[in-house]
């Protein structure tokens, strides 16, 4: 009888470690509701795995499944060539702890976890791929990664799943030029920025895939490169020789590595659904649990295709909901009575705009009870697009409805409900209409659950309901295809329109309790409800902006950056494009050999600020042209060439919009546009202050706390020193150096004052040595000793580190001495990564917070104030620790006067401040003269 023949194997390898980087890249951030340990990369990571193991996995039928990872940076390759990816720079804080899960989640899911030390996972790959070709089996890589390529062939292809594209012999062509087999000597040519491979100067791929293509290979190219017509090529290839080969040698991937486990042993197992079920409940992964736990509904485990389809998200509760359009007067009339009898209803507009100054209304939607809810039609079938004219035509005008609306959204016995109300009442204020009074579910989720994650509508519907909402794209499209909701036909807008209000009222029933039972009413009431009027006057307001100083401007950065370009090309000795960072990296770290260099996470060469900053203190003279054409060219293209856009046509000012609950620290974030990043430390950037002006017979008023986070770690920390120097009105960085460094305040060196002042921002905020040495351009071992200096002058800030991270330990938040609560995870993390990460944010949050809190109170007093002294001021920016007023000039006196009072009073009755708050405010013509 003949033997049986052995079938081919069908092997599957995934490239782990790149799909850690693309998982996290790709993702919105993710943390664990629990303890808000990020957990993002390792959330994308599974779901891609499940993915390839069950609906992927009859249509390719893997025999064997492994998933292969980096051991670590350094490899063989480093002794080859030491910069090989030596500038790469460390992952991302919030990435490094995601690792260790990653391999967790692959034995979870009864997948062999392959690593070796001195090897990269491409290497190992190539090797398990090779020895299952030559035994006559396929290979499919999981993988987009260029360098995998070179594997390509009639056995063995390649899978990005995330663009479900195949990558075979025709695609690597599309890619370099030529086949697999050439891939190698194109890249030895070309260089890689991402992994520092050198290649051969000015050769791109296009240029090695005509050469190799003319020559044959590498070696033949590089023996026969006198025939080379063009003079620099022809003298790059000689000169550079070397570089290529060595670069071909990085190129190259092992084919024979050591191999940790046999191919044999990557035999496809069933999935323990248990173990993997535990794993996934631990990183509290709900939709994929779920997703599992259907899956494997009266089924053993085995990996297989055939699982049923996870059971659709179950309504928010057992009631069902019931929503309606409305058109009639009557039947609006009959909404509202409803709404003014129970005294609670929840109210959202939809909007034709995310710019609330500038958005038509398009309808209003109410709910009174969960699962009741309507939607006002009012201003659909904008541009004509096909749309339901019987539906259309039925709708009331915008006028009536809101007439019918107003006495019911101004009644103070009725509490409106809205989830990011502010949009909803500056949109509203714009048809003369304030509504109030109102309570608004994501600051209470803010001030319940900051950093456990966002605040959005549809992330605290998954977090409180377990409901998955209609999402806007849903009834809008996305990409060429989306339209503005004035388009949506009615009937689908009711349905998402009525949700978000129906939602938005039961998300209120829920967090609404919480708050008081929780402690955090006082947080709610204080800080964060009371603040929301105030921000939407101050973006009602807006601010004047000059579009002559703005243009001129941009003239004159134009001429400076003309004036770099051409010194750039100078230094360099050619023309080259001073945008693209990955143009400027060849010039730089390829064409000039500079040292200093760093990676990117995605593996580029980093040409960011920090970079060109060190290599302009190194004395380099491009650097120093590059960062000032940079600078000008961000400030041209943000402020001076956009700003004039920003003007809204009608009120003749800019409008920006504050977002309330974005941050974990309570800060404020200005976007639509950004003023708050207009930089205050350059002549260039307060040059764009002086565009922002104010209106005839007025002034502007500047009135900025002075270093309010150092006085709050003085009060929190009891640094009894520090709080006497305030006390005296010494400067603070003058005292510490001479704490520090024994030298007499008077006639101090300026470097050492800067010194001491980057120490007394930086360690509060764990600054580590390297981040120091960075910062003051000086050694680690330098940075080390001032550190450990400044900790021994000053014991009590290394007390109430320790305390404030032994408390975020034992209770899993902190709080501000106003009583702002911020989750921080991992703080408990046996990842040394994590736990350093989440120990600095536990440092960090109680000050900022606090500074934050002080602000809010401020404002919230400011305009209360302002009405019972009868001045006409208006608050119109807050920039951080800054606020803006515009007011009649014959006022200016007296309004900053009492601007400045009620900053410095601001944290009391709640905190009596054992230091001094010191506001500095004045007038001017301009915000920089009043800065």
């Amino acid at each position: 009888m003949a033997a049986k023949t052995k079938a081919p194997k069908r092997l599957y390898l995934v490239d782990g470690s790149g799909y850690i980087f693309r998982a996290y890249h790709a993702l919105p951030p993710l943390t664990r509701k629990s303890d808000g340990a990020p957990v993002g990369a390792v959330s994308g990571f599974c779901n891609m795995l499940y993915k390839l193991l069950t609906d992927m996995a009859d249509e390719h039928d893997p025999t064997h499944f492994a998933v292969i990872f980096d051991y670590s940076s350094k490899t063989f390759r480093n002794e080859i060539y030491p910069q090989y990816k030596a500038h790469r720079p460390e992952p991302p804080e919030d990435l490094r702890p995601q690792f260790s899960l990653v391999r967790e989640a692959t034995r979870a899911f009864n997948v062999p976890c392959i690593e070796l030390d001195g090897y990269e996972a491409d290497d190992i790959i190539a090797t398990y791929a090779r020895q299952v070709e030559q035994d006559g089996g396929e290979v499919v890589i999981i993988s987009s990664d260029k360098d995998l390529m070179q594997l390509v062939s009639d056995k063995v292809t390649m899978l990005d799943t995330m663009k479900n594209k195949k990558i075979g012999r025709d695609e690597v062509i599309e890619k370099f030029g030529l086949g697999p087999e050439h891939v190698v000597d194109i890249q030895a040519l070309a260089g890689d920025s991402a992994d520092n491979v050198p290649g051969v100067p000015g050769i791109g791929v296009k240029t090695a895939a005509q050469l190799i293509e003319e020559f044959g290979d590498l070696e033949t190219l590089l023996a026969r490169a006198g025939e080379i017509k063009q003079n620099k090529r022809r003298e790059n290839l000689i000169e550079f020789a070397e570089q290529a080969r060595i670069s071909k040698q990085l190129v190259t991937l092992k084919s024979d590595a050591p191999t940790p486990e046999s191919v044999d042993d990557f035999a496809v197992r069933p999935i323990d659904k248990e173990r993997l079920l535990s794993f996934l409940k631990e990183m509290e992964f709900g939709t994929l649990t779920r997703r599992v736990e259907s899956d494997f509904v009266g089924q053993s485990g085995a990996m297989n295709g055939s699982a049923a389809a996870a059971s659709p998200a179950p309504p928010p509760s057992a009631e069902k909901a019931e929503y309606e359009a409305v058109y009639s007067e009557a039947a609006l009339a009959a909404w509202v009575a409803a709404a003014t009898e129970r005294g609670v209803v929840a109210v959202d507009t939809e909007t034709t705009s995310l710019n609330a100054m500038q958005a038509r209304l398009c309808g209003v939607s109410l709910a009174t009870h969960a699962g009741r809810a309507c939607y006002i039609p009012v201003g659909h079938g904008g541009d004509g697009l096909a749309l339901d004219d019987e539906d259309v035509g039925k709708q009331m005008s915008v006028e009536r409805a809101l007439a019918l609306l107003k006495p019911m959204l101004e009644d103070p016995g009725v509490l409106k409900v809205g989830q990011n109300l502010k949009y909803d009442a500056v949109v509203l204020s714009r048809y003369g209409i304030d509504i109030a009074p109102f309570d608004d579910t994501m600051l209470m989720s803010y001030a319940l659950d900051c950093g456990k994650g966002g605040h959005g509508m549809d992330e605290l519907a998954k977090r409180h309901l377990d409901y998955e909402t209609i999402k806007f794209s849903d009834v809008a499209g996305t990409g060429k295809k989306a339209k503005s909701f004035d388009n949506v036909p009615i009937r689908e807008a009711t349905k998402y329109a009525a949700e978000d209000a129906d939602i938005t009222l039961r998300l209120y029933e829920i967090l609404k309790p919480r708050l008081a039972a929780e402690g955090k009413a006082t947080v709610y009431e204080t800080l964060e409800r009371p603040l929301a009027p105030v921000i939407v006057a101050m973006e009602r307001e807006g601010v004047k902006v000059e579009p002559q100083v703005l243009r001129r401007l941009s003239a004159d950065f134009a001429q400076r950056m003309a004036a770099a370009e051409a010194e750039a090309y100078r230094l360099a000795g050619e023309e080259f494009n001073l945008g693209p960072p990955k143009q400027i990296s060849e010039i730089l770290f390829g064409k000039l050999g500079l040292e200093g260099g760093k990676k990117t996470a995605k593996g580029a060469w980093s040409t960011n600020a920090a970079v060109l900053e060190d290599l302009a203190l190194q004395g380099n003279d491009l650097a120093k042209v590059l960062l000032e054409w940079r600078g000008l060219s961000k400030l041209k293209s943000t402020y001076t060439d956009s700003l004039p856009a920003e003007i809204n046509p009608e009120t003749g000012r800019v409008h920006t919009s504050y977002a309330l609950a974005s941050t974990t620290t309570g800060r404020l974030s200005s976007n639509d546009p950004n003023l708050q990043n207009i930089p205050i430390r350059t002549e260039d950037g307060r040059k764009i202050r002086t565009a922002f002006i104010h209106e005839k017979g007025n002034t502007l008023i500047s009135a900025d706390y002075s270093q309010i986070e150092l006085r709050l770690v003085a009060h929190i920390a009891d640094l009894k020193s520090m709080k006497q120097a305030f006390a005296d009105g010494v400067d603070i960085h003058a005292m510490t150096a001479s704490e520090m460094f024994g030298v007499p305040v008077k006639g101090m060196d300026p470097m050492i004052r800067r010194r001491a002042k980057a120490i007394n921002f930086g360690i509060i905020y764990g600054i580590s040595a390297f981040g120091l040495a960075n910062q003051l351009g000086i050694s680690r071992g330098e940075a080390k000793d001032y550190i450990d200096a400044y900790f021994k002058k000053f014991p009590g800030i290394r007390q109430y580190m320790d305390d404030t991270i032994a408390s975020a330990k034992a209770h899993g938040f902190v709080e501000t001495i106003f009583g702002r609560r911020t989750y921080v995870g991992g703080i408990t993390d046996k990842n040394p990564a994590m736990r350093g990460y989440s120990e600095r944010q536990a440092i960090n949050a109680p000050i900022q917070g606090a500074a934050a809190d002080v602000i809010r109170r401020a404002m919230i007093r400011m305009p209360g104030a302002l009405q019972k002294a009868r001045l006409g001021a208006k608050m119109l920016l807050q920039v951080h620790d800054e606020l803006i007023f515009e007011c009649p000039k014959d006022e200016a006196d007296k309004t900053a006067k009492l601007v400045a009072d009620i900053m410095v009073s601001a944290p009391a009755p709640a905190v009596n401040l054992s230091v001094p708050l010191v506001v500095e405010a004045r007038a001017g013509a301009n915000w920089d003269e009043a800065h």
